[in-house]
Order: C-alpha cells, then structure tokens, then sequence
C-alpha cells in the first residue's frame, strides 16, 4: 500500500477505508461512451444548425446570431428533429464506424443527405429554400461541408489515447479473455486494456491474449496507479473465490477515483448483449431482480400497442383482398397461417400471418426459419420483404397477446428444446413478446443452438433494460429494415 493510505480493521477483516486516500486525477480525461455519443450529437447539432442559419444570412440576409435561432425556432426544431430520426434509421451514432474518418465521415454525410431531402420537401413550415436551386443546393453543400468538418475532428481527436479508459482486467481466466475480445471488437479506440492482475500467476503464462499479467491481487493498486488505470474490471464470475484481501484492493481503487465494473456489466454496455457463458451463478446478470418495469411505462407502452394495433387493422382490412388474392395465384392454401407460440408467463397463444411457405412445408416436423428459405413461395418472399406477412399480428396485439416490441415469441417446440440446452431461457418469457425486437434488428435468423444463444442474449438485455428510449430505437431500426426491403 502506498504510505499516504491508512485504514483501520472491521470485524469482518476487511480493511475500511479513511478520508486520507488520494483521487487520481489524471484520469479525468477518459470519455464514457454515453459522453462520447453525447459530444459527437452536440457537434452535429451545431453543424446543422451552422448550416441553416448561414444560409439564411448569405440568401435572405438574416442577421448571422442566435437571434435569427430565437426567433426562427421551428425552422431548427423541425431540422434537428429529422437529423435525429435519420440518424436512428441509419445508426449514425456508432461510435465503433465515427472513430474511422472516411466511415464516420460517409454515415454522417448520408444522414446528412436525407435530412436536407426530406426538409426541402416540406413546404410552408421551412424557409423557402426550395424556390432557388442555387439555394438548396448551398443548403446541402454547407450541411454537408460543416458535418464533414465535425465528423472528422472527432475521428482526428476524441480517439487519441488520452480521451481513452484505461482498463485492468482482474482475473485472466475465460471471462478475461473474452472481455479482451470484446474490447477489441466493439471499442478498441474508447478502451485500452493494460493487462491483467491474477492470484494464479505462477499457473499463467506472462502474456495472455497478447496483455502482461502485472501481478496479484495484492499489487492491484500498485498496477492501476502505475498505469493510470480508470476502470478496474471483475472478471471472476465465481463470486466464492473473492477472498478478503481482494474485496478490499477492490475498494481501495474505487476510493482512489478509479471506476470498478464487472465483466458482464461492460460486455453488456458494448454489445447490447447479456454474456450468458458468464453470467455464473449471478442473477441479476441475466434479470433485473427489484426493478420492475414502471406502471406508467407499461401503461403507456400498452396504449402505444392498442394504437399501433388499430393503425395495423385498418391497413389490413385495406390490403387483405389483393393479398390473398395473390396467395391463391401462387398455390393452394389457406390464406392466412395459424400457429401456437409461447407468450409472457409461458403462456400459449395463436399468433396469425399471412401465409408465406408452402402448405407441406413442415410434413417433416418443426424447422427453424432461414434466408432464402426454399419452402417460402413466389409471393411470400415479397410478402417477406415488404413485411406485409406480419399486418394480421395486429389483432395480437389488441388482444394483448403480443406488444410492438418484445422477444420475437417462440414455438413450443423449440422452447422445450432450447429449455434444455441454454441456461435462463425461459427468463425472455418475464415481457409481452413482441412483432419486433432487439434480437430481430441485431440479429439475422437464427438457425441453430448457438444462433438461439446469441439471440437470447439480446432477448434478455432487453428484458433487463426496456424503456420508451430504448423501444423508440428498435421501431426506428425496424423501420430501417423494412424500408430496405430485408428479411430478418
């Protein structure tokens, strides 16, 4: 310990730690990710907002100040409105493709491109920028020009090593080196890991996944503070093998300022996914145990449902004579497919589609769904494509069987057996199933156990952090896929 810390002894052996332990203050420069998202927002607001208000100086002589902004407030409302809508569709905030220059660059300018499109198609609430060509034209060359601008300062700079955590992993076993995978997946220029410490270091090599292992957990914070750590991580999922002098250096690095997260914790924060394979014997990793959903949320989400489920009705009702029309062109068959899935609670229920697949589709037994699936139709692919197959889920969702958004709902068939193979399965089963998900926009069919493992994991991240903010996101990212006409 270092001779400025002093601490006096509990009961229970553990150290509790005094006022005199110093902050370690130059970490303070490491972003979160939420801050970073955050800064990189702010920059595209101001660039967009640069844009119009230069625009209207250089064209229609307003006064180059954030009066013209006062006063002209829907004009920027309405502009940063669709700037945010256009980012969701095209996932312009993904930290991993900002940090590159020519990807950050070319995701911000086609959201760029489609928000100065659709605002130049407005008429009467935006300025008449439409009237003059060379007009629009310098409105999308500066919204353009000035994002670029923005985009390519946060590549050039936010990415640099001292805006970056500084991560020690504790524990060099399996969860270790996955959480080294992930990092180097999904942050590799917001994290920096500077190895490992482990009690088993005579039983470790020197390097594992290309990191030194520092030392033990008696050195851990010698080894932080040498490296000017910001997060120490847990990577033990057995909590029984924490003894007390580890709890306790444990506590000293949070005392010294340092952030101490666990391993599923921030494999969770960056892939949208709860890492079963370590999730241990911990429950709270996989559920959010004390933290139920909010009534006024679940309220609202249900009359959102009820709505949406109306709106889907009367689309039916419009399109059900030429679609089944079609249906019978292609083939013999019912029109619509009926079939039992399991809901909230792991009750059954008859969820309704249009028939997309042949009639003898199944003779063989239960299959699992797939790309280019050679039992769908002429037809159904279409239906597949434009998503017209899931209208009839409307009736559904008014009878509450279903909500806009949940873990797609499962068979009884492949619920028993991925029952028996995945760990915590049936947790998906704590919320409304949903017409789409987090799984559905992250995921692509699934056509195995593991696929079944993946897709569970975005299931239950879901489960555990649902929310207006978080359901907006997966209805915009749906919109993106049906809008590209891609199966999923």
């Amino acid at each position: 310990m270092p001779e400025s810390y002093s601490s006096s002894v509990t009961p229970t052996g553990v150290r509790a730690a005094t006022p005199q332990a110093r902050i370690a203050g130059a970490r303070t420069l490491a972003l979160r990710l939420s801050e970073r998202k955050i800064i990189l927002f702010l920059a595209d607001m101001a660039a967009i907002v640069a844009a119009l208000l230069l625009v209207l100086h250089l064209r229609f002589g307003a006064p180059l100040s954030w009066t013209t902004v006062a006063r002209d407030r829907g004009w920027f409302l309405l502009l940063g409105g669709l700037w945010v809508v256009f980012a969701f569709l095209l996932d312009t905030y993904d930290l991993q493709r900002a940090s590159r220059i020519a990807s950050g660059v070319s995701t911000a300018g086609a959201t760029a491109l489609a928000t100065t499109a659709a605002y130049l198609l407005i008429p009467y609430i935006t300025p008449p920028l439409h009237q003059s060509r060379l007009t629009a034209l310098l409105f999308v060359g500066a919204m353009l020009g000035l994002v670029a601008v923005g985009r390519t300062a946060y590549a050039g700079l936010l990415v640099q090593p001292t805006f970056r955590h500084r991560l020690l992993i504790v524990g060099a076993g399996q969860a270790g080196r996955t959480l080294v995978d992930v990092i180097r997946a999904h942050a590799g220029v917001e994290y920096t890991a500077v190895g490992f410490v482990d009690d088993a270091v005579g039983h470790q090599p020197a390097a594992v996944q290309g990191l030194p292992v520092l030392g033990t957990s008696h050195d851990l914070v010698r080894v932080a503070e040498q490296h000017g750590v910001s997060e120490v991580v847990l990577a033990i999922t057995q909590r029984d093998r924490l003894s007390p002098a580890l709890v306790q250096a444990l506590i000293d690095c949070r005392e010294r300022g340092m952030h101490v997260s666990e391993m599923q914790v921030v494999c969770e924060r960056l892939t949208g996914r709860v890492p079963l394979a370590h999730a241990g014997t911990n429950l709270h990793v996989v559920l959010p145990v004390g933290h139920g959903s909010h009534r006024i949320y679940a309220v609202v989400k249900r009359l959102t449902d009820l709505v949406i489920g109306l709106v889907g009705l009367a689309t039916l009702v419009l399109v059900l004579p030429a679609v089944a029309l079609l249906i019978r062109l292609d083939g013999p068959g019912p029109i619509f497919y009926r079939q039992v899935r399991i809901g909230r609670g792991g009750r059954p229920f008859v969820l309704t589609k249009f028939r997309t697949m042949r009639v003898d589709a199944e003779d063989d037994g239960p299959q699992w769904a797939q790309p280019d699936d050679p039992r769908v139709t002429r037809i159904g692919r279409w239906l597949r494509r434009l998503h017209v197959d899931e209208l009839p889920q409307a009736l559904n969702l008014l009878r509450g069987e279903m909500s806009c958004v949940g873990p797609r709902p499962e068979r009884p068939e492949f619920v028993a057996e991925l029952d028996r193979h995945i760990p915590f399965y049936r947790a998906r089963h704590a919320v409304r199933p949903g017409v789409t998900g987090w799984a559905q926009v992250n995921y692509p069919y699934g056509r195995s156990l593991e696929d079944a493992l993946v897709k569970l994991e975005y299931d239950l991240y879901y489960v555990k952090h649902c929310s207006p903010l978080l359901d907006a996101t997966i209805l915009l990212r749906t919109l993106a896929v049906v809008l590209s006409l891609r199966e999923r």
